[in-house]
C-alpha cells in the first residue's frame, strides 16, 4: 500500500487532476504505477488515519473513493 502524503482524505480529493504526491511503502519493490488504480493510506506510513481507493491516468489522479 502506498502512503499518500495528503493531511486528509479531503485533501487527496481536491488533488484530483495533479500528480500523486506518495511515499513507496513497499519491501519488495516500487507499487506506484502511472495508470490504473491505487489504494492508499495517508497521511503517512506510520500514522495512518485514513484509507482510499482511486484512479490514476497519465499520472493525473482522476477519481478517489
Amino acid at each position: 500500500m502506498i502512503a499518500a502524503t495528503y493531511k486528509t482524505k479531503k485533501e487527496l480529493k481536491a488533488a484530483v487532476g495533479q500528480t500523486l504526491r506518495y511515499q513507496e511503502t513497499s519491501l519488495f519493490g516500487p507499487e506506484y504505477k502511472p495508470n490504473g488504480s491505487f489504494a492508499v493510506v495517508g497521511p503517512s506510513p506510520y500514522n495512518r488515519k485514513w484509507y482510499a481507493t482511486g484512479t490514476i491516468e497519465d499520472d493525473k489522479i482522476k477519481r478517489v473513493q
